[in-house]
């Protein structure tokens, strides 16, 4: 029966911060004559600045590493979205004079 290895989850700075497509620098290839091939992610962190690397073995490599997948949305919420349009300046200035005037800020769990 073969082991089955944790999937990776996204590739991380040494400060922690998560590593994205945008932050990416260089890719490519580590080709090897004997041994694995490795691919190799160069970036610099969107936080710290900082510049890193990364070398993943070919087998264990996805795409979707560098992807932001958290925001999934369903197919009614992309059509109920799409139909809102985009936020207009006069929006959000009515937006920002409300919050001036905002005198506390509610707390919608709290019982009244």
């Amino acid at each position: 029966m073969e082991e089955q290895k944790p999937m990776m989850r996204g590739l991380r700075c040494r400060c922690g911060q998560r590593i994205y497509q945008r932050d990416v620098v260089r890719q490519g290839y580590l080709m090897r004559q004997f041994g694995p091939t490795y691919v190799y992610i160069r970036y610099r962190c969107s936080r710290c600045k900082r510049l890193g690397e990364h070398f993943i073995r070919q087998e264990e490599w996805e795409a979707d590493l560098l992807s932001d997948i958290s925001i999934e949305l369903s197919e009614a919420e992309k059509t109920r979205f799409a139909r809102m349009g985009a936020i207009t300046l006069d929006e959000m200035r009515e937006f920002r004079r409300k919050l001036e005037r905002l005198q506390n800020i509610p707390n919608p769990l709290r019982e009244e």
